[in-house]
C-alpha cells in the first residue's frame, strides 16, 4: 500500500510520501516521488497503485519533457502525463487484467510553471482524467487514506503556514503507520514556495522524528484525561448497582 499527502496553503505546498513497497511477503523502500525542475518549471509527481504501471508511465512523461515538449502550464503538463498513463493502459491493461491485477494508478501532481499565476494541485484518475484542488479543499491523499484524514480536516485550510501543514501532514502519516502495517518510514518530503521555481526535498528516517510521534502520543493521552466528564453521568448513572444485602454467602 502507499501514503502520499500534498497539502495546498497560500504559502506554497508540502508533499508527503512514504517508500513502503510490499510484493507478497518481499518488503523493499523505494521512492514514490518524482521531481522535474528547470527554468520556470518545477513540478512534482506521487503515485499510488502497481510499481510497473507507475514506472512506465514516468518514464513516458520524461521522454516527453527531455525531448522538448513545452509545458506553460500545470494542467498542460497534467494532460501530458494522463496521457501516458492512457497509453500505458492500452499497453498494459489486458495482461494485468488476465493476470489477475487491475490498472490503478491515481497520481497526485503539483508544482508552478511560467504562465501559472499561483502554484497547483491536480489528483489524477487512472483513466487520465483529473481535478484541480483549491483552497476550500487544501489536501489530498492517495493510497491508504482513512486513518490519516481526521487531523488534517480538523486543523488546515488555505491560511495554514507551511510549517503548519507539515507538522499535521507527518502527525497524519504517523498515524496512517500506527494503524497499517503496509506504511512505514523512510518518508519524502518535498516543499515548494508561491513563485520560487524551486522545490526542494528530503528524506526523514524514523530515528529523526521518533520523539515527535511519542510527544504526539503523549499529548493525546493528556488530552483525553482533560476531557470534562459531567455529560458521562446521565448515562453511567442508570447502570444497576449491586445489591450487597441480597448476595447469599457461598
Amino acid at each position: 500500500m502507499t501514503y502520499c499527502l500534498a497539502i495546498k496553503v497560500k504559502e506554497g505546498l508540502v508533499a508527503i510520501s512514504d517508500t513502503r513497497i510490499t510484493s507478497g511477503t518481499d518488503t523493499t523502500i523505494k521512492k514514490k516521488i518524482l521531481i522535474e525542475q528547470k527554468d520556470h518549471y518545477s513540478l512534482f509527481i506521487m503515485s499510488s497503485g502497481l510499481r510497473s504501471v507507475r514506472d512506465k508511465a514516468i518514464l513516458y512523461f520524461r521522454e516527453l519533457v527531455e525531448e522538448g515538449a513545452e509545458h506553460n502550464k500545470l494542467y498542460k503538463a497534467v494532460n501530458a502525463f494522463g496521457e501516458q498513463v492512457r497509453r500505458v493502459a492500452d499497453e498494459d491493461r489486458a495482461a494485468l487484467e488476465k493476470s489477475g491485477f487491475k490498472f490503478n494508478l491515481n497520481t497526485i501532481i503539483g508544482g508552478q510553471l511560467k504562465d501559472d499565476e499561483e502554484h497547483k494541485l491536480f489528483l489524477l484518475y487512472p483513466e487520465g482524467n483529473w481535478v484541480e484542488l483549491d483552497q476550500g479543499a487544501p489536501f489530498v491523499i492517495i493510497g491508504n487514506s482513512g486513518h490519516g484524514k481526521p487531523i488534517l480536516q480538523r486543523t488546515l485550510d488555505g491560511d495554514s503556514s507551511m510549517k503548519l501543514a507539515l507538522k499535521t501532514g507527518f502527525l497524519s502519516f504517523d498515524s496512517t503507520r500506527a494503524s497499517a502495517n503496509d506504511v512505514d518510514f523512510p518518508i519524502d518530503v518535498v516543499l515548494y514556495k508561491k513563485d520560487t521555481y524551486g522545490m526542494v526535498e528530503h528524506r526523514y528516517e524514523q530515528r529523526d522524528l521518533q520523539h515527535i510521534s511519542a510527544q504526539w502520543a503523549e499529548e493525546l493521552k493528556n488530552a483525553l484525561v482533560n476531557i470534562p466528564e459531567e455529560w458521562m453521568d446521565l448515562v453511567f448513572n442508570k447502570l444497576p448497582v449491586k445489591n450487597i444485602e441480597n448476595i447469599k454467602p457461598l
